[in-house]
Order: C-alpha cells, then sequence, then structure tokens
C-alpha cells in the first residue's frame, strides 16, 4: 500500500510537528502555510495575519500502520479545537484549527474526527474548519524545529512536552519508543 499524505492546523506547527514526529507508521512531517491568499506567503507575513494562512503540518504516513482515522483523532486529541483562532497564548487566525482534505475520502474522515471530538466532550464544541486550498512549504528554519533550536527555545518547552504526554496518554500504542 502507498503512503498517504494529510494536512491539518491545530496552532504553532512547531507543536504539532512534534507530534506527528513521535507517531508510529508518520515517514515525514513538513511545517507550512495552508488556507491564505497570498502566493508563496514568508513566516513575516503569516504572523501578521493578513494573509489569511493557518501554520500547518503536512503528514506523510503509511496506513497500514496508522489510519487516516487515527490521524485525525491524534490531532483533535493534543490540541483544544474548541478555540477560535488561537491556541494558548497564541492568538490570529493563523492559529485557527483546521482540516484540509486532500480527498473526498479524507474530507468525510474529517467530519466524523470533529463528530467523535464534539461527542466525547460534552459541553464543548469543536470549531475546527474544514477547508481546502494550496500548501505552501515554511522556510527551511521551521523544519524539524523541535528536535534543533526548539529544545532550547522556553516557548516551545512550556507548549511541546504537555502535548507529548497527551499524545502519549491517549494513544499509547501508536507512539514510537
Amino acid at each position: 500500500m502507498m503512503s498517504e499524505t494529510v494536512i491539518v492546523a491545530g496552532g504553532c506547527f512547531w507543536c504539532t510537528e512534534a507530534v506527528f514526529k513521535d507517531v508510529i507508521g508518520v515517514e515525514a512531517v513538513e511545517s507550512g502555510y495552508i488556507g491564505g491568499d497570498v502566493p508563496n506567503p514568508t513566516y513575516k507575513q503569516v504572523c501578521t495575519g493578513s494573509t489569511g494562512h493557518a501554520e500547518g503540518v503536512k503528514v506523510t504516513f503509511d496506513p497500514e500502520q496508522v489510519t487516516l482515522p487515527e490521524i485525525y483523532d491524534m490531532f483533535m486529541g493534543t490540541h483544544d479545537p474548541s478555540q477560535l483562532n488561537r491556541q494558548g497564548n497564541d492568538v490570529g487566525t493563523q492559529y485557527r484549527s483546521a482540516i484540509f482534505p486532500l480527498s473526498d475520502e479524507q474530507r468525510a474522515e474529517a467530519e466524523a474526527a470533529i463528530a467523535r471530538w464534539n461527542e466525547s466532550h460534552e459541553g464543548q464544541s469543536a470549531v475546527t474548519t474544514i477547508e481546502s486550498s494550496e500548501w505552501y512549504p515554511a522556510e527551511d528554519y521551521h523544519q524539524e524545529y523541535w528536535e534543533g533550536e526548539g529544545q532550547r527555545n522556553p516557548y516551545c518547552m512550556a507548549v511541546i512536552p504537555p502535548k507529548l504526554m497527551k499524545l502519549r496518554k491517549s494513544f499509547a500504542d501508536k507512539v514510537k519508543g
């Protein structure tokens, strides 16, 4: 079976990338920009919130090791999809919760994942949008950020370990050893 690719946005792409790098069956994670109307935006442009882009990750995975519904459930379970245009202290449309399906099957699975999250979080409702847009890879210094610079970045040290703990607690059988 061939690899599959999904694109999701759940706040800071450094954080989301770190989560998916830890998942069995994930072959590659690329940080980038999606959902906006400016071709080839820069990080500086996206940070202003004026381009319409979200910070996202493109996840390439082996569906024989981790399924599309599991990928979406991990995405929904490791950020707060009930926060509109923010994740914690990161505020703006560039930090929105969104799924960018690449096929009708992915769209149906995205809708199902949002419904599962809503059912399991009584009193809360996901504001995660389902959108389509062109993908733009982020600058090289954003790729594999947690493995390098992120370990020395106080923001990352405060935000990423709790996300990794959520992943390990809720999806223990899908986490690399």
